[in-house]
């Protein structure tokens, strides 16, 4: 089977595929809008008692059953579980879809940087512009077809060598971004905000929910991505120090991209005016008041193309690893890796389409996918709850190739603290979503309902567990 070659070009595939475009444009909108400092505490706690576990778990099963997230399943839990298994590939999938559309968007905007388009244009105009046309589609379509081509290459060829090259640019970048932000005037007033925790703001419940759901969303648990990788881990790769590597590196992307935008607008405007700036969404604060604030920086084209490579970047090594996921359940079910990528990409392609030219449609996907990624870390907890979870930290986890290991704690923290965690985090946006939508709360076709999540997650579980005996005989699992 192909296989990474070196222990860290599995970690800086795995890098590529936890740090996305979330941590550039949405970490420093929430972290912004959640008390900077006291989120930050909030959000690294998180880490450690969400993100890393599930990692952890999804490692182990990809490492052991050497096979794609249905089958895993299928292996570690028993035939009568792919069900859930195809969940989570579908809602990785289903984000993959859209999240090509973004990948698009960067790639674009990149192109504009280098232009010098964006300097010299009103960034309203020229977004308005662009999301109006057919553009977006031939980005999205550029997208898809390009993580397909490195993913059909193989894992050696094609995904190790481009995130070999991605992951140590994107680091040198945002480091470099950071850096630029951190020396201008009145910066330090972001820093003070970003670094200097009102700890009374530690005891609202609301910082401890978002902090947990931005981990969740950026460093990638219950997506199946890295028990997608892990298939092609090499023996001796340690499970638990790779997962703690890959949440900590995640993280320090996140803290320099929040160092550069948020040092930026401090810069440049009031408190209160940069905090109502990062309240107007992931759009809005990324294509929309960033070029506009960023022209006020000396050499502005330079910082401005940086940002816009390194939010690319970012976007298309995800993208990578979510084509990779699908390839790899097509190729459990004996379909050639060349002809999977091909599929793959046409599905994505088509399927992306509304999303690309309605954002609506967009809006919605993003949150019916999304919330159903915690439904993903849950399954994952549920695997490891059936194969019996001391068992699972004694076979599959604390091997003899480990030489960081966890001990009993762990088992405490799959059973009880992770599945109450979701609970809590699903019943929190189930509860904005009702405030935000008090009157169609239950429309099955309101962009931002419990109804549209319930209808599509019910339509895909029914499904699905209809379906179940041939998932496991399509991919052949015991």
């Amino acid at each position: 089977m192909d296989s990474f070659t070196s222990k860290w070009a599995f970690i800086f595939s795995a890098l590529g595929m936890a740090i996305g475009a979330g941590n550039i444009w949405r970490f420093p909108r929430i972290a912004a809008q959640n008390g900077g400092g006291a989120f930050l505490i909030a959000w690294m706690i998180a880490l450690f008692i969400w993100s890393i576990p599930i990692i952890i778990l999804e490692f182990a099963m990809g490492k052991r059953a050497k096979a794609g997230v249905i089958k895993a399943f299928g292996i570690i839990c028993g035939r009568s579980y792919c069900w859930m298994g195809g969940f989570i590939a579908f809602c990785t999938t289903a984000i993959m879809f859209y999240y090509s559309v973004v990948t698009g968007w960067c790639i674009r905007y990149m192109l504009f940087a280098l232009k010098s388009t964006i300097l010299h244009s009103d960034p309203h105009i020229l977004w308005n512009n662009f999301i109006s046309g057919n553009t977006p589609v031939l980005f999205h379509l550029i997208s898809i077809s390009l993580a397909a081509f490195v993913v059909s290459l193989g894992i050696a060829k094609g995904i190790e060598k481009i995130n070999n090259i991605l992951i140590p640019t994107l680091f040198f970048l945002i480091a470099i971004a950071a850096t630029r932000a951190m020396f201008l005037p009145d910066a330090e007033k972001g820093l003070k905000f970003l670094f200097y925790p009102e700890i009374s703001r530690l005891v609202d419940y609301k910082i401890w929910l978002e902090a947990i759901t931005q981990s969740a969303w950026s460093v990638g648990p219950g997506w199946g991505l890295i028990l997608t990788y892990a298939v092609y881990s090499r023996k001796d790769q340690d499970i638990v120090s790779t997962s703690v590597i890959v949440g900590l590196g995640n993280n320090l992307a996140s803290i320099l991209a929040g160092i550069a935008v948020i040092c930026t607008l401090f810069a440049f405007l009031p408190k209160q005016e940069a905090l109502k700036v990062a309240e107007t969404g992931n759009v809005g604060l990324t294509f929309l008041w960033l070029p506009s604030i960023f022209k006020k920086i000396a050499h502005a084209h330079i910082f401005i193309f940086v940002f816009f490579l390194c939010l690319s970047s970012a976007a298309f090594s995800s993208l990578i690893a979510m084509v990779e996921l699908g390839v790899r359940v097509l190729m459990d079910m004996g379909i050639r890796r060349e002809k999977a990528s091909i599929l793959i990409a046409s599905v994505g392609f088509f399927m992306g389409i509304p999303s690309a030219i309605n954002m609506n449609f967009f809006c919605n996907q993003d949150w019916v996918w999304g919330i159903g990624l915690l439904v993903g870390g849950f399954f994952v907890t549920v695997s490891a709850i059936k194969y019996g979870i001391s068992r699972f930290r004694r076979e599959l986890i604390n091997t003899s190739e480990t030489r960081l290991k966890v001990s009993a704690w762990f088992d405490v923290l799959i059973k009880y603290l992770i599945p109450a965690e979701f609970f809590g985090l699903i019943s929190w946006w189930f509860y904005k979503a009702v405030m935000l939508e008090s009157k169609n709360w239950w429309n099955p076709f309101h962009e931002y309902s419990i109804g549209t999540c319930i209808f599509q997650w019910g339509i895909v579980l029914a499904a699905l567990i209809l379906l179940n005996k041939k998932l496991a005989e399509n991919s052949n699992s015991p």
